[in-house]
């Protein structure tokens, strides 16, 4: 247990306020949120116990829980098989994603209803292999947000996303954009909101009780930059690459607040300790995976306000220096829509989301058609 000593305001007298952790200290003394990257029910409680108030899915998530709880989920797909006699292993599929989201979403529902619709939603994510149709993505979100009061759906920041979200977002879904590495594609996100929300207003339809929020994955920015590293065989400093998801997170915060956009940041992908610690003392989410709680928890980093102190301007300026994509990444206009889904981030991200639905699909096929070799 960690302790925080604080002085009362009206009174010299010594209070002692007793924190669970450090995600905890920073949900309870900052307006920064804390959101649980997995919808694994026994990963959620654990992260609402230290203050989560959301949580999320996506193909890769939902693989993982899965493949970890067969004992519940491969009974639950032999049911499905026989309420659907002809459904395909897609279909059923979808629905073990939809009723795992669910289940995970009724756990938010009580926190949904104290903060009125920001927090306390589950992020269920659109199909990755409908990057390229809006009205395919479109139609998928108005489904998932009437799978539960306080889901929000995750749409990917590609070229057909960006009309997608600022359609579903005129439709009232709140919107999680996903696939997103960079500040051209979080203004063209927050801009598309802006669009919907105003259109909304327009017609005289409700957007309090609305939240949407834009993903970083600073996490997979950083990836993306080692590859070309590699690749190019370029030397830079040690630690630098652990800073560009950070810049651009940061520099995106600035231009949000400035402007005054209606759609929080949310930082994801975690490759280390600042994709948190960094960001402490935003207006935004963080969402680590249960992993990575675990591991902050039980680090002595100070729970202290970062988000406006600026990333070391040698390092802006080496990583401009030697990566055009970083370049691309950190500058408004670094890239047009049409470009965002040729991105390396994005294409990299694209080929894992879509590869794991053929996993998801391979789990009911394993079920729906039993290999006779294995007896």
């Amino acid at each position: 247990m960690r302790e925080s000593r604080l002085v009362g305001a009206m009174t010299s007298a010594e209070t002692i306020v007793t924190y669970r952790s450090p995600l905890h200290k920073m949900t309870q003394t900052t307006p920064t949120c804390l959101w649980n990257d997995s919808a694994a029910i026994d990963e959620l409680i654990y992260a609402i116990e230290h203050g989560a108030v959301g949580a999320t899915c996506n193909p890769v998530i939902a693989m993982a829980v899965l493949a970890g709880d067969t004992a519940t989920w491969r009974p639950r797909t032999e049911a499905l098989l026989r309420e659907l006699p002809t459904a395909t292993e897609d279909t059923i599929a979808w629905k073990l994603v939809e009723e795992l989201s669910i289940r995970s979403a009724q756990l938010l529902e009580p926190i949904f209803e104290t903060h009125g619709g920001r927090n306390g939603r589950l992020s269920i994510q659109t199909d990755p292999r409908f990057f390229r149709d809006s009205d395919a993505i479109v139609e998928q979100a108005l489904t998932f947000s009437r799978l539960a009061p306080n889901m929000i759906v995750k749409i990917p920041v590609t070229r057909a996303g960006i009309p997608a979200i600022e359609e579903a977002t005129y439709r009232g879904v709140s919107i999680n954009a996903t696939v997103c590495f960079t500040l051209a594609q979080c203004i063209a996100v927050a801009e598309a909101v802006e669009r919907g929300l105003r259109r909304r207003e327009h017609d005289g339809k409700d957007i309090g009780s609305m939240g949407p929020v834009c993903t970083i994955m600073v996490g997979r920015l950083d990836d993306w930059l080692r590859v070309v590293m590699e690749r190019e065989r370029i030397a830079l400093d040690p630690g630098y690459l652990e800073w560009a998801g950070v810049a651009v997170f940061k520099k995106t915060y600035a231009i949000f607040r400035e402007r005054g956009y209606r759609i929080r940041l949310l930082s994801a992908a975690f490759r280390n300790h600042m994709h948190w610690s960094e960001f402490i003392g935003a207006d935004a989410v963080v969402s680590p995976t249960s992993a990575w709680q675990k591991r902050i928890n039980a680090s002595d980093i100070d729970v202290i306000p970062r988000i406006d102190v600026p990333v070391d301007p040698k390092v802006v300026e080496g990583l401009l220096a030697h990566f055009e994509d970083f370049r691309r990444a950190y500058a408004e206009n670094g890239l047009s829509v049409e470009e965002f889904d040729r991105f390396g981030a994005t294409r990299q991200t694209l080929r894992q989301f879509c590869a794991a639905c053929g996993d998801l699909n391979a789990f009911v096929r394993d079920v729906m058609i039993p290999d006779p070799a294995r007896g």
